[in-house]
């Protein structure tokens, strides 16, 4: 078995470390999203102004995420990973001149990213139909 370092250890706990802090700051700005939606409605309460319904509803929807589209998300999702299919696919020709056993591997990892580049856009086709035309939809 081969020995490990103090440097090796380092690194590794430096990674998770990384990871958790990621998460815990995800799920930190979440709630304090959501305490903020709440402290606007609760000053408009307090106000005393009159709250119609069409004024609730587009507070709530700013901050539930509902006013995205997924037929917009999918279809960036695959102008992402379509481009990183390719330079995946260039990058195995490359390795493949000086490792062949390389080639193989990563040429099916392209792909595998190919395959879901395609998939999302074919989802963002579909997912385009659930959505009424709006006029401001010319500029995308």
């Amino acid at each position: 078995m081969q020995g490990f370092s103090l440097g090796a250890g380092l690194a590794a706990l430096a990674f998770w470390g990384f990871i958790a802090a990621v998460v815990v700051a995800g799920i930190w700005y979440s709630i304090r999203e959501k305490d903020a939606k709440h402290e606007t409605v609760r000053r408009l309460v307090e106000s005393g102004q009159p709250i119609d319904h069409e004024l609730m509803d587009k507070l709530l929807a700013l901050s539930d995420g509902s006013s995205t589209r997924l037929d917009r998300d999918f279809k960036i999702t695959a102008l992402i990973l379509l481009p990183a299919a390719a330079g995946l696919a260039l990058f195995a020709y490359i390795m493949g001149g000086s490792y062949p056993q390389s080639e193989a591997p990563l040429f099916g990892a392209a792909a595998l990213i190919g395959c879901l580049g395609v998939g999302f856009l074919v989802a963002s086709k579909i997912a385009e139909r659930w959505y009424k035309p709006e006029e401001n939809d010319s500029l995308v």
